[in-house]
């Protein structure tokens, strides 16, 4: 039976190198059997432009590439981490990129596709930061900006990110039921698929009398773990520990 993988917030960094050994396992391995991968943000845990010719993210569009070569479906959504990935970027990895939200039909059922940010609703500062960063204006200037300017604007941003972290609430940091509700009403009463949270997990909802599944995508600090979906439905699936 034909199935799709689900991965997202995987945060690849040089740093991280037992992580990274468990990425390349799973595209050479589950991935490599997948009718498609979907990737719903923050592949990289930073990302400073197409431009920024860094071998270790080379090496990671490389096997995304070779991957894509096998003829495997690959798609690729924004994160908050790495928003700024382009058309370029996208090409080198063999990958289509994906609008935030996207609706898909999934072996008969209609799915909703999101990073999860834009759920936590009540995480009022971060949305309004998620807005001035994703402006065009905010954009171009940023990438006028050389590759060392970019990296200090960066480490300051996440800098400033942490300290309000500390000042918040875990759930002012995670998805609201009021965001849940407006996204599947807004889409037909879909299942749900998103990362962002970092609280994997599987819930149900009843939204208008209409019964609606979500599935929250695990991170990958400590262990890989994919979501995988075909005609009978979701089973989340844990990686060897890094």
């Amino acid at each position: 039976m034909p199935y799709s993988l689900f991965v997202s917030d995987l945060h690849l960094c040089p740093t991280r190198s037992a992580i990274i050994r468990v990425f390349f396992d799973f595209l050479r391995g589950p991935a490599a059997q997948a009718e498609a991968l979907y990737v719903l943000g923050d592949l990289f845990d930073y990302w400073m432009g197409d431009d920024d010719d860094d071998p270790f993210n080379a090496s990671v569009l490389t096997a995304l590439r070779e991957l894509a070569g096998r003829g495997v479906a690959l798609y690729l959504m924004h994160g908050n981490r790495d928003f700024l990935i382009g058309k370029v970027c996208a090409e080198k990895a063999g990958a289509n990129l994906m609008q935030d939200p996207t609706l898909i039909e999934l072996y008969g059922t209609p799915t909703l596709l999101m990073h999860g940010d834009t759920l936590c609703t009540d995480d009022v500062r971060y949305l309004e930061f998620r807005a001035k960063v994703r402006s065009p204006t905010w954009q171009q200037q940023f990438f006028a900006q050389s590759i060392a300017a970019r990296k200090q604007i960066v480490a300051g941003l996440r800098s400033e990110n942490n300290a309000e972290k500390k000042l918040k609430t875990e759930e002012i940091m995670d998805a609201t039921p009021a965001g849940i509700e407006t996204a599947l009403r807004e889409h037909g009463y879909p299942r749900l698929i998103h990362g962002h949270t970092h609280r994997p997990a599987r819930h149900e909802h009843v939204v208008d009398g209409r019964h609606c599944e979500r599935w929250v995508l695990a991170d990958w600090y400590t262990n890989g773990s994919y979501l995988a979906c075909d005609g009978g439905g979701c089973r989340a699936t844990k990686l060897a520990a890094a």
